[in-house]
């Protein structure tokens, strides 16, 4: 018996789409196209690549199907050579035992011109044999193509990576159920879009393509309701089969063992991930044991004995899973909500120079304040970091070799002490400065600025006093501007990079430096209002401490902000999740921005001009970047007069021309 279902429709549409195109109904050589068998000319460029299952047919319990490839302009695409389909059946939850998960299982997996025939229209027929089949449950079909270095039959036509799946009934029709818990486009909010979720270990870039793929048709350890979350924290370390180490590290940091960074419920009524929420509904050993690796069920290690899943639930009801594994972070949350502050920063003259005062105003969620007196305990530690010119700080982390001078930290408040430079004035938190390098007025140095953070000693929910053995919480930074001159203040630029991007990876509640610092967590409390009425909290402040003189290893360690944040996020040397794109972090680029920078330290007691620095955080690795950028006029790891003085001459961006879709864009 043959079964059709046919996804009609699409090829249809995709048909009329270059009929339409078309003079007539034929191609250039004359030949008419036949219905449902576009003739015309085949797409000679292919910049995004579309695919779609349009038809499957069975015939012996045996699958034909056919995959139907278009471009960005809907011209069918011709000649595709990486082309490859992976089959997978879906058993429901419980089919094999009570208290089991849905589990895919891989059936077929081909791949390379010799498994498919071209029908030279854009279409492509698979005949699949299948390892298992049941015509009851759900058949998945991901299709693969493209990707680094392939090209059509021609050769030279290059084409981009596609992936996808489709699911299907047993029979070829629509699926009447699928397992969609977690969404490509949560993966991607850390993961590069476009590019290899893993490079070290394939060159996969979907996690449905993962999920297909790691089914119960490997060991249980492969199968991606553990292995996901193994690589997502740092429980347990191994190594895949090319000999590259998993520690779970990078992850874990990102997304702090917060189960909600993926598993993310969907806008009501959408429709979509119709089982997001299974994580806390079907318990089950597999999943468990991936970060709960002390524990062995069947030896009765860690846990009461038990040999399968059929009782999990009578214990780990959804509410209390939920309960467990997220309260955490819900009251961490809470009790950041509940306090806030407010500063400022005050300049006179004096007869030797200036006082700068720094005032900090403890407030309630209702944004009253606190008198600071009653929260003197409480506080772990209260920082505050202080440097002068803000879109380029002439104060470093250590002293400057343009003046000698460096950033100036008052820990205004530590393990519940008041610190002798600092005193409680009206229930404020006030400490003063003496002599800032102010400079001329209206420039840029005669602002000063101050990053503060505030950590509070707790039990979770409610303030503690500190002591040994006590927990704190890192709280909302605050960002103080004062001027010597008395006028507005100058501020650095936040359109470059908005925290909400860093948000998407980091989550909401992420302790920025606890370990050597206060911490603080980045809120609006930090945000400006732009000029459309926006509301953008930019990570400006930061460069109190990442000063373009570096950090404490003086440029060692690439501190500078315009280098730091760039060496840890890309996929050269210090690079923690690879391929990750400029858009990912950057709403634009403000080139204006290196018009006012000097000379940034890029090792130890050297320095390059700006525009080079910055694009050396990621281009380091390439050797032939140094004699490019000298070439230009750029210094690269001279003396730090050098550099300075060279700072404006640098000619890179006459033929660059860099945005955040394509940086090496150049003008033609």
């Amino acid at each position: 018996m043959m079964n059709v279902k046919n996804n009609k429709f699409a090829l249809l549409l995709a048909a009329s789409a270059v009929s339409l195109a078309l003079t007539g109904c034929g191609g250039d050589d004359g030949t008419d196209g036949n219905p449902g068998d576009p003739g015309g000319p085949a797409a000679d460029v292919v910049n995004v690549l579309n695919l779609d299952v349009t038809k499957v047919t069975y015939q012996d319990g045996m699958p034909t199907i056919e995959v139907f490839a278009t471009n960005e302009e809907d011209i069918p695409v011709v000649g595709l050579q990486d082309l490859g389909v992976t089959a997978a059946q879906l058993t429901p939850m419980g089919a094999t035992g009570a208290g089991n998960s849905a589990q895919w299982t891989r059936t077929a997996r081909v791949s390379g011109t010799d498994s498919y025939i071209d029908n030279k229209n854009g279409s492509y027929t698979f005949t699949l044999e299948l390892s298992e089949y049941n015509a009851d449950m759900t058949q998945r079909f991901n299709v693969t193509a493209g990707g680094k270095d392939s090209t059509l039959a021609d050769g030279t036509t290059s084409v981009p990576r596609r992936e996808i799946v489709k699911d299907f009934s047993g029979e070829g029709y629509q699926a009447l159920y699928t397992k969609n818990i977690v969404s490509h486009e949560t993966c991607t909010s850390c993961h590069a879009e476009g590019e290899p979720i893993t490079r070290r270990h394939s060159s996969y870039y979907t996690q449905e393509t993962c999920a297909t793929c790691h089914s119960s048709s490997m060991s249980e350890e492969k199968q991606w309701n553990h292995l996901i979350h193994n690589i997502h924290n740092t429980a347990k370390t191994f190594e895949d089969k090319k000999g590259n180490e998993y520690t779970g590290e990078a992850a874990e940091a990102l997304i702090q063992n917060n189960c909600k960074s993926c598993h993310v419920e969907p806008d009501a009524d959408s429709g979509e991930l119709t089982e997001w929420g299974n994580w806390t509904r079907v318990p089950t050993m597999e999943t468990c044991t991936s970060c709960h690796v002390d524990i062995d069920f069947k030896a009765g290690k860690g846990h009461s004995q038990q040999n399968d899943n059929s009782n999990c639930i009578a214990c780990h009801n959804a509410s209390w899973t939920e309960e467990i594994h997220t309260d955490g972070f819900v009251e961490k949350k809470a009790l950041i909500d509940q306090y806030a502050m407010e500063a400022t920063l005050t300049a006179v003259a004096t007869d030797s120079g200036s006082d700068t005062t720094l005032s900090i105003t403890i407030t309630g969620a209702d944004g009253a304040a606190i008198d600071a007196a009653t929260l003197l305990t409480n506080i772990e530690q209260l920082e505050s970091i202080t440097n002068v010119g803000p879109n380029f700080p002439i104060m470093g982390y250590n002293p400057s070799p343009g003046n000698g001078e460096h950033k100036v930290l008052i820990n205004l408040v530590k393990n519940g002490t008041l610190d002798e430079n600092a005193s409680i004035v009206d229930g404020k938190f006030v400490t003063t400065i003496s002599n800032l390098p102010y400079g001329e007025v209206g420039a840029d140095t005669d602002t000063a600025f101050s990053f503060i953070g505030l950590a509070l000693c707790n039990d979770g929910t409610d303030l503690v006093a500190c002591g040994e053995g006590v927990d704190s919480t890192s709280m909302k930074a605050e960002l103080a501007h004062g001027t010597l001159s008395g006028e507005a203040p100058s501020v650095r630029h936040t359109d470059s990079v908005n925290f909400a991007a860093c948000e998407s990876c980091h989550g909401t509640e992420w302790e920025l430096h606890k370990e050597h610092h206060a911490g603080f967590v980045m809120t609006e409390q930090l945000g400006r209002i732009n000029e459309a009425g926006e509301m953008i909290v930019g990570v400006d402040g930061c460069v109190a401490c990442h000063t373009p003189d570096g950090t404490y290893m003086s440029g060692g360690n690439k501190g500078a902000l315009e280098m730091k944040l760039h060496s840890l996020h890309s996929g050269g040397d210090y690079g923690i999740i690879k391929g990750l794109q400029c858009s990912q972090c950057h709403n634009d680029f403000n080139l204006d921005a290196f018009k006012v920078k000097g000379a940034l330290a890029t090792s130890s007691g050297k320095y390059s001009t700006p525009i080079a620095a910055t694009c050396g955080s990621c281009h380091s690795h390439s050797d032939s970047f140094k004699p490019h950028a000298e070439g230009q006029g750029a210094i690269i790891d001279g003396s730090y007069e050098a550099a300075n003085d060279a700072a404006q001459l640098e000619t890179c961006f006459l033929c660059h021309n860099p945005n955040i879709n394509d940086h090496t864009s150049v003008k033609m």
